[in-house]
């Protein structure tokens, strides 16, 4: 049984707000989730987290069975003890790396064999095998093994990685065994609409706890990721959550949650951050640039986060200059508060009625900033 509420609708787009409940408390949707790859968001401790306004974190399935494997992760207490978190966790199946290091792998219809990308030693991961490690991490929520292909991609090799999507879901959804453990699927498709559809009925056909829409942000622009995001979301069960994986430029996001999407996750705050990169509300800015050397204003003045409240951008700069750690942690602080000050604004302006009008203009006000902050 899937625990979410819908709690209010947008009167001019299909965004909404709700409440997603899980084995460690609510998430209030539309929610960003930091990436926690190896099970530690990079550079911050637990009350860092915390103190940005992030509830959920999300871990990779890969990286963590091959260190420090699942099995050590369950008997030191489970993902929760092991990142001292005790809000929801979302672990991804390690479909991803199916994409990402494909270098590494072999392909085949039940699954993926991998040389580990630490010492080389062969790895097979299948549905079965991708559940069984979500299960003994223990996140409050799992999700399918699939294929994300990549862009472009001829159509029939985009159609195969559908089938296999699909084929895996249901050997997912057979070999799932804790019920504490929500478990969503994955449409697939690309950039193909007609496929996104075949994929999304026949995955609501087998039924799942949430859906996502995976295999976007790997190339295929802005347009293309609205268009496909727009298509896809309203053919998901409204009564369930809808996750968009791996998009998190804030233009992307809001066009996003005009779409119906509920859930995000992306590594640009913190890899952003560690790269002298900062979010703001009038563009980004970069510290290592010598302007900012005598600069005794903080990143961003209304920002609440602590280092806006004690750092100026000249001593953030510093820090970057000479290699102190400090500037790393200071910027995802910021920047991971960035991100989640934009999900409670995008919260409020659907429960007051006012997100459309903001939306439009917001959007093409940061497309137009964009073009400095992907790394």
């Amino acid at each position: 049984m899937t625990r979410f509420q819908i709690n209010a609708n947008d009167p001019h787009s299909q965004a909404r707000t709700g409440t997603l409940m899980t084995g460690h408390g609510p998430v209030q949707t539309p929610a960003f989730m930091p990436v926690g790859t190896r099970g530690s968001v990079k550079g911050l401790t637990p009350d860092q987290l915390r103190s940005t306004g992030s509830t959920m974190i999300l871990a990779n399935t890969y990286h963590m069975m091959i260190r420090p494997g699942a099995e050590t992760v369950r008997d030191l207490g489970g993902l929760h003890r092991l990142m001292c978190w005790d809000g929801p966790i979302l672990t991804d199946s390690g479909g991803y790396q199916v994409f990402s290091l494909s270098g590494l792998n072999r392909i085949g219809d039940e699954g993926v064999q991998f040389a580990s990308h630490v010492d080389g030693a062969r790895i097979y991961l299948d549905a079965e095998t991708a559940i069984r490690v979500q299960n003994a991490l223990g996140a409050d929520i799992i999700m399918c093994f699939d294929e994300c292909a990549p862009h472009p991609c001829d159509e029939a090799k985009l159609n195969k990685a559908v089938v296999r999507t699909l084929r895996w879901a249901r050997q997912c959804r057979a070999a799932h065994e804790n019920g504490r453990q929500l478990l969503f699927a994955i449409v697939q498709g690309g950039v193909d609409l007609a496929l996104r559809s075949r994929c999304a009925q026949e995955l609501m056909e087998i039924d799942f706890d949430g859906y996502a829409i995976g295999g976007l942000s790997v190339g295929e622009g802005h347009e293309a990721m609205v268009a496909t995001v727009e298509h896809t979301a309203p053919l998901l069960p409204r009564e369930k959550p809808r996750y968009l994986m791996g998009v998190g430029m804030p233009a992307d996001i809001i066009a996003a949650v005009r779409a119906g999407v509920d859930l995000f996750d992306c590594v640009l705050p913190t890899r952003n951050g560690r790269n002298a990169f900062a979010f703001t509300q009038d563009g980004p800015i970069r510290l290592r640039n010598a302007a900012h050397a005598g600069d005794t204003a903080p990143i961003e003045r209304d920002c609440p986060c602590y280092c806006c409240s004690n750092f100026s951008r000249g001593a953030i700069r510093h820090l970057f200059n000479v290699g102190e750690m400090l500037g790393p942690t200071l910027l995802s602080i910021h920047n991971i508060t960035f991100y989640q000050r934009l999900m409670a604004d995008i919260r409020r302006r659907i429960q007051n009625a006012s997100f459309e009008p903001w939306a439009a203009e917001i959007i093409l006000r940061l497309q137009a900033q964009s073009g400095n902050c992907r790394l």
